[in-house]
């Protein structure tokens, strides 16, 4: 196993490294002349940045002290995010670095003045050192280096620029908060009393480092705004302990619904002290579903641990939660990730609300959400019962999103009897 990890290890040491060295290759060392301020800066970045992002990631990972954490957090997980982006653009500049170099040397074969040889060449020993070189061969070998320089800044100035927007704009769409997205689901055992029903549907918040107190309040606005029946808060709350991040949390005591605010743990709830952090949600007025079930005026709900707590003994237990129960009676189960979905079915669930995959949260992070979840957002349906995730209020790692954008839903429940 030990060995394993090693080998691990050091293929990700390598990917990172080689990695970062093309980019600086194409961004730094192909955009400056030689040595000099600029590439020595450039290259300071191009260290400083996986040093900051591998910082941050081990101090949150090793429970580092919370202010270090903090120090480390912004531009290492920051960092994370544009090293991805900067590779995504340079690989895509070289589809176009041939494309210009071609254009420009068609130009230039166009404009350069052709120089005239002579009828006659005497027999002549070659020119003296001291003796200048003929303009048009001095501007020929002088043309070639110019046109490869600016054809690098040109591409890589683009490609620097796309990133930096990118980035950008994928941070303000977290900081901002999330916007309210509205679904219905159509459940067939829902009574017409139930037509109507408004569960507000909150994960991945990712309080932490990077994500603080001020964030959680704009995310319990955003959930109070919708004026919901129910709330149903499906995991990844937290990256740190009740210590770092007790008053963080504390704007989440303000939530309120018609029949209350419910919760079940996310598989960074194991990483960050589970127990504690499910006393603490039930002081802040939320009622944690451990492996468990209520039976509210229409229909049943229902949570489960996530699959994460099995490595201390607390994974989740359906039987428990779900058996015994009315089959009359509709069921709405609470579920942080989506691949739970299986035994929801077997277990006939109507409908299952998770979170988890954060939409891929940083494009093309979605393939790979894809290869590991049956749905990686929306609605979708699986026999008889039908799965509802949400691409999350936060994000873990850098505070961005790229065509993820992040959510609170609200799943308004539609009853089919007549």
């Amino acid at each position: 196993m030990v060995i394993v990890f090693v080998l691990v290890a050091a293929a990700a040491l390598a990917v990172l490294v080689s990695g970062h060295w093309y980019v600086w290759r194409r961004l730094v060392r192909d955009t400056t002349r030689g040595p000099g301020p600029a590439r020595r800066a450039g290259t300071v970045v191009f260290v400083a940045g996986p040093l900051l992002m591998v910082g941050a990631l081990v101090a949150e990972r090793s429970g580092a002290p919370f202010w270090l954490q903090r120090v480390l957090g912004w531009p290492g997980f920051l960092w994370m995010a544009l090293a991805l982006y900067l590779l995504l653009a340079v690989v895509a500049g070289e589809i176009v670095r041939p494309l210009l170099r071609r254009l420009l040397e068609r130009r230039a074969q166009h404009t350069e003045a052709p120089v005239r040889e002579p009828e006659t060449v005497p027999a002549a020993p070659g020119p003296s050192p001291d003796e200048p070189e003929p303009a048009g061969q001095a501007r020929r070998a002088t043309s070639a280096p110019s046109r490869r320089l600016f054809v690098s800044r040109v591409v890589g100035g683009a490609a620097a620029a796309a990133a930096v927007g990118t980035v950008g704009q994928g941070t303000y769409g977290v900081l901002r908060g999330p916007r309210v997205k509205r679904v219905t689901v159509p459940l067939a055992r829902l009574p017409r009393a139930a037509h109507g029903f408004r569960i507000a549907v909150v994960s991945d918040i990712h309080l932490g480092p990077v994500l603080g107190r001020g964030f959680a309040q704009r995310v319990v606005d955003a959930v109070d705004s919708t004026q919901p029946d129910l709330i149903a808060v499906v995991g990844d709350l937290v990256d740190g302990s009740v210590k770092d991040l007790g008053p963080a949390a504390a704007p989440l005591a303000r939530l309120s619904a018609r029949h209350g605010a419910y919760f079940v743990t996310g598989n960074h709830e194991y990483f960050s002290g589970a127990e504690q952090w499910v006393a603490e949600v039930r002081t802040l007025g939320l009622h944690p579903l451990e492996n468990a079930r209520t039976e509210l005026p229409y229909f049943d709900l229902a949570g489960v641990n996530d699959l994460q707590g099995e490595s201390e003994g607390q994974g989740p237990d359906f039987a428990k939660a779900l058996d015994g129960r009315d089959p009359a009676r509709a069921c709405v189960l609470l579920a942080h990730q989506p691949v739970q979905i299986h035994e929801a079915v077997r277990h006939g669930v109507d409908l299952q609300l998770s979170g988890h995959t954060h939409g891929g949260q940083l494009w093309p992070g979605n393939l790979i959400a894809a290869a590991a979840n049956p749905t990686v957002a929306g609605l979708e349906r699986y026999g008889d019962t039908q799965l509802y995730v949400s691409r999350g209020a936060g994000a873990w790692g850098p505070p961005t999103r790229v065509d993820a954008p992040s959510d609170v839903t609200v799943i308004e429940l539609a009853a089919t009897r007549a």
